[in-house]
């Protein structure tokens, strides 16, 4: 072990630190514990969702790897919200709200326990982004893991999953399918333990994780149920205690470049737009310079590679069978598109821990010569619409153009109202404002609207554009993420009913085709909404929240 000072030495030594010792004492720890690092295995465990379902039992195999390379761990959890089960209502505005807390809750008990370094392991959407976020703003060495995608349903014959269920909603509104239908596929859409399967946020995230650097290579695409999930936790571990003994530290690992690497892999693989807004974050508590701009930047020379819902045919299961994420990673080196020479937890560089990783298989991650699009998955585009940029993802539609008249609507609920009513209709472009960080508060995620929108048939000819955001599993002509919100002055909150919207993608635009003269006055009558919550997290949240364009942080 090194000889460099811990910050356990503080809780391990001396007589002075006798009464921590007798707390620690009582837990298990013996005489022998207290000569060793003391290290953390942090989970978002819960019962509320699948995705955290099982992460306690990786967390015990997790605390063997430790224990068994010479440390000793002990386990904590955080808070997690499950995403699927708060979509379409109020509960969704607590769900960006939870990745601070969960980096907090991370930070909190490492920073008070004086542990000298952990092995982080999550499930769902903000659980990734907050794990990763509290290891990066406290920087002691740790080892990320992610605790594996769900298995496929099975409905009629056919793999479903929970973006299936969403898109039927839209379907059953229609007339084009039967509640009794509808009914047998949500019974069969989510089979067990793990993360949403397609490439949705989840999965985005735990991509990222690998292509950072924080996650072993390989260690990401096993389903949740597969017996490698344990063997990678107890890995985590030896991992973990590895990078303590050798101070290896999150930003010695999470760079520019290794930030650079995550955004190419996010594109390749036709990733959330979430992964803009938690990379940004991300950045932050690193002190890493990450703009828009570096998305727009990396997208113009990646193409979309990796054929995976929703912009494809896959799912996370399917990637793993022909080699997981190494895959995507391997094909971005080989076509000089990935830093080489990044550093990973394990203390090789990218490409060294890349060298054994299978090509690509042409069918579900295609070779750079035959993209599944040419474009990158992910682009920011600015405007008049949107000053402060907009998130599309191109991986998931093939509109590159749309103009047509604004349907504005205050809020989610009036718009999937106007949706199942059938009252959009081909060319509109839906308007979905006060959704933002502050004036949601919390940004709320749009997948009941999105959903119901392709269920309804409306997918390829109507487009959408909110200053909330999007699910992972969300497809079609959709800009989120706009700036500046409505609440803060945006271009967004003016717009009324009728206003011609253009986007142009190959030109990088989301315009509103309404003079100034007209929107200075409009803004001269403008009154903001009345905060929808005035006490509480929520309250708090919208206080001290920034813009979207900057990751939605709280500094």
């Amino acid at each position: 072990m090194s000889n460099h000072k811990r910050p356990s030495d503080e809780i391990t030594k001396g007589f002075r630190r006798a009464p921590a010792r007798a707390m620690l004492r009582a837990v298990g720890l013996t005489d022998e514990d207290f000569t060793k690092p003391q290290m953390a295995v942090a989970t978002s465990w819960n019962q509320v969702t699948p995705c955290n379902y099982h992460l306690d039992k990786l967390a015990v195999e997790a605390q063997k790897g430790v224990n068994n390379a010479g440390a000793v761990a002990l386990i904590f959890n955080t808070i997690a919200v499950s995403d699927g089960i708060a979509m379409g209502h109020e509960g969704m505005r607590a769900s960006l709200v939870s990745r601070e807390n969960i980096a907090d809750a991370y930070e909190l008990v490492m920073h008070a326990e004086r542990f000298d370094g952990a092995v982080t392991i999550a499930g769902c959407d903000k659980s990734l982004p907050g794990m990763l976020m509290g290891m990066a703003r406290l920087n002691l060495p740790g080892c990320f893991l992610y605790g594996g995608t769900i298995m496929p349903g099975k409905f009629r014959g056919k793999d479903v999953n929970i973006q299936d269920v969403f898109e039927a909603v839209g379907a059953v509104a229609r007339g084009t399918m039967s509640e009794e239908d509808l009914l047998e596929l949500e019974k069969e859409a989510c089979p067990g333990a793990g993360s949403c399967g397609g490439m949705f946020t989840a999965n985005t995230m735990a991509t990222i994780g690998e292509a950072i650097g924080m996650a072993p290579i390989g260690s990401s695409s096993a389903p949740a149920t597969h017996i490698r999930r344990k063997e990678w936790a107890n890995t985590a571990g030896a991992i973990a205690v590895r990078a303590v003994e050798e101070n290896l530290t999150p930003r010695m690992i999470m760079t520019k470049p290794a930030f650079e690497n995550a955004i190419m892999a996010v594109n390749a693989c036709g990733g959330s737009t979430n992964a803009v807004l938690h990379l940004l974050a991300m950045a932050h508590e690193c002190g890493v310079d990450l703009s828009l701009d570096d998305f727009n930047r990396l997208a113009a020379q990646t193409p979309h590679i990796a054929d995976l819902k929703p912009g494809g045919q896959y799912v996370m299961a399917d990637l793993d069978k022909v080699g997981g994420i190494p895959v995507i990673l391997k094909e971005l080196l080989d076509a000089g598109h990935l830093h080489g020479d990044a550093l990973t937890v394990t203390g090789q560089t990218m490409a060294e821990a890349l060298a054994d990783a299978p090509n690509a298989d042409g069918t579900i991650v295609h070779p750079f010569s035959n993209p599944v699009h040419a474009d990158g998955g992910l682009l920011v585009l600015r405007g008049t619409a949107a000053p402060g940029g907009g998130v599309v993802k191109v991986a998931s539609t093939g509109i590159r153009e749309f103009r047509g008249p604004a349907r504005v609507f205050s809020g989610e609920e009036a718009a999937m109202d106007a949706v199942v009513e059938g009252k959009i209709k081909d060319g509109d472009v839906i308007v979905i404002r006060d959704e933002g960080p502050i004036g949601g508060p919390g940004m709320r995620e749009m997948l009941g609207v999105t959903g119901a929108v392709m269920g309804a048939g409306l997918g390829e000819t109507v487009a959408l554009i909110t200053d909330g955001r999007f699910s992972g599993a969300t497809r079609g002509f959709c800009i989120g993420h706009v700036c500046p919100e409505s609440v803060e002055g945006g271009p967004i909150g003016l717009m009324e009913e009728g206003d011609i919207i253009n986007i142009n993608v190959a030109e990088l635009r989301l315009d509103l085709e309404v003079d100034e003269a007209t929107l200075a006055e409009r803004r001269a009558r403008y009154q903001r909404p009345t905060p929808k919550y005035t006490r509480g997290v929520l309250h708090k949240y919208a206080l001290l929240v920034g813009p979207a364009s900057s990751g939605a942080v709280l500094d």
